[in-house]
């Protein structure tokens, strides 16, 4: 696993709530990763899928986002069906999973309790997510997994919510950034069990997504 600028300290000290947390599940978990999650993917990346967090079980064990839960299951195999990744995926760091012109980050990259971030932690965890879009100069599009990715994800480029309003299957041209903003709900056990969110509605987002990038 390697850094790069736009992730935050193994160690991260910013927020002390989801510090102390992040001690705890150290002595629970010892052998779980327990370090803020750095985004995954091609540095020549299109596309950037935007999630809320690291699931204690998923990425904080891990170490790699969507990775470890069923979230990590649909979103990782839905890539493969669009051409974002080499299709080797198996919910392991080592699995030898590549993706192609796709990068995954979360908008806050610690685990927190009950998978509820608060705002001021949102907002703490923000210039990352600021820094890994700035780092992408070949970004096209980005896809928001749910409404807090996308609310945050929207701040980041300087854009005011009443402009840019969440919904399943939206899209939003951002012209000043030459990019469009899809939304999706997240692709989370939860969703999916009750049927918020279809494998078809997940892929028709991806559809759209593809579509836009591979414009021109």
């Amino acid at each position: 696993m390697q850094l790069t600028a736009a992730d935050p300290p193994l160690n991260c000290q910013l927020c002390k709530r989801l510090v102390d947390y992040r001690v705890d599940n150290q002595a629970a978990y010892p052998n779980y990763f327990n370090a803020p999650a750095p985004s995954f993917g091609d540095a020549n990346a299109r596309l950037l899928i935007v999630g809320l967090a690291p699931g204690v079980h998923g990425a904080n064990r891990t170490g790699r986002p969507f990775t470890g839960d069923y979230a990590g299951d649909l979103l990782y195999s839905t890539m493969a069906k669009f051409g974002f990744s080499n299709d080797k995926f198996n919910a392991d760091p080592n699995d030898g999973l590549k993706l192609k012109s796709a990068m995954v980050t979360n908008a806050v990259r610690c685990v927190p309790p009950q998978n509820k971030p608060t705002g001021p932690e949102i907002r703490t965890c923000r210039p990352f997510l600021v820094s890994q879009i700035d780092a992408l100069k070949k970004l096209k599009a980005i896809l928001c997994l749910g409404r807090i990715a996308h609310d945050s994800t929207l701040v980041a480029l300087g854009v005011k919510a009443k402009e840019a309003p969440f919904g399943h299957g939206a899209a939003h041209r951002i012209k000043d950034r030459g990019l469009t903003l899809f939304d999706s709900y997240h692709c989370s056990r939860y969703n999916t069990n009750t049927r918020r969110l279809t494998t078809e509605m997940f892929e028709d987002v991806f559809a759209a997504a593809r579509a836009e990038i591979d414009k021109g």
